[in-house]
């Protein structure tokens, strides 16, 4: 037998990447039904779209384990990101999660009712105001973290330090053009 190199695809039950899956079986039904179409996009797309769906799974269950729910974590996180004193406010935590602001204000909400954030006048808006991460809420926070990324190390132990790279430099290719 040949010798196993980090990263060569071999997981515990021995699969390889020549393995077929899901999407495998997918793009070959369309191939046979839509001999028209160019179906070579769902081979990368469909992957990734499944691997999202895979690993916000497996993230909340990370985050379950600390009583939050993904859209608290990504509240929680950005506070905490933004650095000492883990404050932001309502518009800036609406463009850290992608959400609109009605949304943001009912998260807040139920996150205030939690103890994990405080609301407070903003002191240089009168009319405004600042989310504040609690002890509490940074506590939760870390610890998620810390689970989820424990978690995300070992999905990501299949591939070299090589492969990690090169993957994350192609899907950050891909995710730039998107984020404008």
């Amino acid at each position: 037998m040949g010798e196993h190199r980090p990263g060569s695809g071999e997981a515990d039950g021995g699969t390889t990447r020549d393995e077929p899956d899901d999407v495998d079986r997918i793009v070959a039904a369309w191939g046979r039904e839509r001999p028209d179409l160019d179906v070579e996009p769902l081979q990368v797309l469909s992957r990734i779209t499944r691997l999202a769906r895979r690993l916000d799974l497996g993230r909340g269950a990370a985050f379950s384990r600390h009583h939050l729910e993904g859209w608290e974590f990504d509240v929680l996180s950005a506070l905490r990101r933004a650095g000492r004193p883990y404050q932001l406010s309502p518009g800036q935590l609406v463009s850290e999660t992608l959400v609109t602001s009605g949304t943001m204000t009912n998260r807040v909400d139920r996150l205030e009712l939690r103890g994990l954030v405080r609301r407070s006048p903003d002191p240089s808006d009168r009319r405004g105001v600042i989310v504040r991460l609690t002890t509490a809420g940074r506590e939760t926070v870390d610890a998620a973290l810390a689970d989820l990324l424990e978690h995300e190390r070992e999905l990501l132990a299949l591939l070299s330090s090589t492969e990690r790279v090169q993957l994350a430099t192609m899907l950050r290719r891909l995710n730039v053009p998107l984020e404008s």
